[in-house]
C-alpha cells in the first residue's frame, strides 16, 4: 500500500512537550473566554435600563459602542475557535501538521504561536 504525501510526514511530538503546550492552550481558552463575557457584558445594547429616546450623541455612542463590541466579539470568537481546534489536533495526535497540505507546521512558527494549525506556506496562499 502506497503511502499518501500526508501520511509519510506525520510526525508526533513527545508527550512531554505536547502536555505544556496543551496546558497553556486551556488556559487561553479560559482567558479568552473571560473576555468574551466582559465584551457582552461592556455591549451598549446588552443593557436593558438604556432608554431608546437618547439625544442623537446618546444613540451615536450607543451604536459605536454596538460595533466595537461586535468586532471585538468576532475577533474573540475567532480566536477561540483556533485554540479549540489546535487543542483537538493534539487529542487526535495531530498537532503540528498543516491544515491544508499535511506538512509539519515550523516548529519556529509554532513557538510563536501554538493554536497555528496552518504552515507558512499554506498561511500565505490563504492570504
Amino acid at each position: 500500500m502506497m503511502k499518501t504525501d500526508q501520511q509519510k510526514s506525520v510526525i508526533t511530538f513527545p508527550r512531554n512537550i505536547l502536555e505544556p503546550i496543551k496546558r497553556f492552550l486551556e488556559e487561553e481558552v479560559v482567558k479568552w473566554k473571560r473576555a468574551e463575557k466582559k465584551i457582552k457584558k461592556n455591549d451598549p445594547f446588552a443593557d436593558d435600563t438604556r432608554t431608546v429616546g437618547n439625544s442623537l450623541e446618546n444613540d451615536t455612542d450607543e451604536q459605536i459602542g454596538r460595533f466595537e463590541a461586535e468586532v471585538k466579539a468576532d475577533f474573540v470568537k475567532k480566536h477561540l475557535v483556533q485554540l479549540r481546534k489546535a487543542l483537538t489536533k493534539i487529542k487526535l495526535g495531530r498537532y503540528g501538521l498543516c491544515d491544508k497540505c499535511g506538512k509539519m507546521i515550523d516548529t519556529e512558527r509554532l513557538a510563536i504561536k501554538p493554536e497555528i494549525t496552518t504552515c507558512i506556506n499554506c498561511a500565505r496562499d490563504q492570504e
